[in-house]
């Protein structure tokens, strides 16, 4: 949904985002689809998610996204001048984004104790790699050290090779994810519950995927149970993995019900190989996986992308092709749920990127623009908002300060 299609449910709520390259921004990134007022507060040499990744006439394709229905501003935080008006910011702020390293905003005086002085209904997400507290707090972390940290990477990949990272933002948009509805039960329990108080949230980037991985604390705690790299393979269950198709493509198949495994075993190898003993158990069937991952590979590797999908798709069992993004974007499917809009953008004309999900019935979000250039919005938050003359922006540009 683009500008114009509807305010979002968020409409009234003023977040500031002093977040950089991909966590924080995404929570800011979140707020703006569904309809907050996001200023987007940059150093004055810009977030350097702007010189991230693939550029196109100069312009980080990143950040047009990432910082997309934002309003851009530029201030030295680390400057008295700029201390002062984001002081001032903050007095009519509901929700504000930082990650910089434990510490930092303290040192300006902009700490939670700070900012809750000026504004008690402030909600302050507060992103680092590990944390406030702990002996690690004051490390620098990244997403790529949390997927290591949090044991995900140590899971990823094949039992013989080495850990495997993601070549692209896991752990940062996890964390933006739990961020987000961190924030917004902050907001509920200040409005909903009328206590008018803010609070902040003390968000690491490895927590959040540590989470998702599932019960392995559980596991070890109770059975002693390390959990390692098995490739796209299962330890609870198969068959499950992704197999090769005869024209060159790759499907993922999963069977986590008896009545699918079923289904598939009796495509692939026959209702003979379906009521074999051995494989009517999740137990059974991983006892003997090399030989169920067999017929299942065996099967696919003789027919072309089509006749796979549409046969599984026939009897009804889960199947998936392993797309690219040039498949996705020719894909019905993401055409007919609007998964990827199209955006005008002052600086690259018609672009698309992903839509504003999840998709809700009543107040839905919308994407109104791309990320906004380095300080575009100086004077409409400084001046037409707090009162600067544009000679007084004038001079503080010349000092550094935005």
């Amino acid at each position: 949904m683009t500008d114009g299609q509807g305010a979002g449910p968020l409409q009234g709520l003023r977040v500031i985002d002093a977040a950089t390259v991909i966590a924080g921004p995404t929570i800011g990134m979140i707020m703006g689809d569904f309809g907050a007022d996001v200023i987007k507060v940059e150093h004055p040499r810009g977030d350097v998610l702007r010189a991230t990744g693939h550029q196109k006439a100069g312009v980080g394709l990143w950040f047009k996204m990432a910082n997309r229905n934002k309003r851009c501003v530029t201030l030295n935080l680390g400057s008295e001048k700029g201390q002062i008006l984001f002081r001032k910011m903050i007095e009519t702020t509901d929700v504000l984004i930082e990650n910089f390293r434990t510490g930092t905003m303290e040192k300006w005086g902009l700490g939670w104790e700070d900012l809750k002085a000026i504004n008690p209904r402030l909600v302050m997400v507060r992103v680092t790699g590990y944390g406030q507290t702990g002996p690690y707090k004051n490390r620098p972390g990244f997403g790529t050290i949390a997927e290591a940290f949090s044991g995900f990477a140590a899971l990823t990949g094949t039992p013989d090779g080495p850990p495997t990272l993601p070549n692209f933002g896991l752990a940062d948009g996890i964390a933006a994810a739990y961020g987000t509805f961190a924030a917004m039960f902050a907001l509920y329990h200040r409005d909903a519950h009328q206590t008018g108080e803010g609070q902040y949230i003390d968000l690491s980037i490895y927590e959040p995927l540590f989470q998702v991985m599932g019960p392995q604390p559980l596991q070890f705690d109770q059975l002693g149970v390390v959990q390692r790299r098995y490739g796209n393979r299962s330890k609870n269950n198969a068959p499950r993995n992704t197999y090769q198709t005869r024209d060159g493509h790759w499907v993922a198949v999963s069977t986590n019900a008896p009545n699918i495994v079923k289904r598939v075993l009796t495509l692939c190898g026959g209702p003979e190989i379906a009521e074999d003993p051995r494989f009517q158990t999740p137990q059974g069937r991983v006892e003997h996986i090399d030989e169920v991952d067999g017929i299942v590979a065996s099967w696919i590797a003789g027919h072309d992308l089509d006749t796979v999908l549409n046969e599984f798709e026939r009897v009804e069992a889960a199947i998936g092709p392993a797309y690219t993004i040039d498949q996705i974007f020719e894909d019905p499917h993401y055409q007919a749920r609007g998964d990827i809009v199209e955006v005008e953008d002052e600086d690259l004309g018609t672009v698309r990127m992903t839509n504003a999900f999840p998709y809700m019935s009543a107040t839905p979000g919308s994407i109104r623009h791309a990320g906004a250039r380095k300080g575009q919005h100086n004077e409409d938050v400084f001046c037409s908002e707090m009162g600067l003359s544009v000679a007084e922006l004038r001079i503080l540009k010349d000092e550094g300060v935005v």
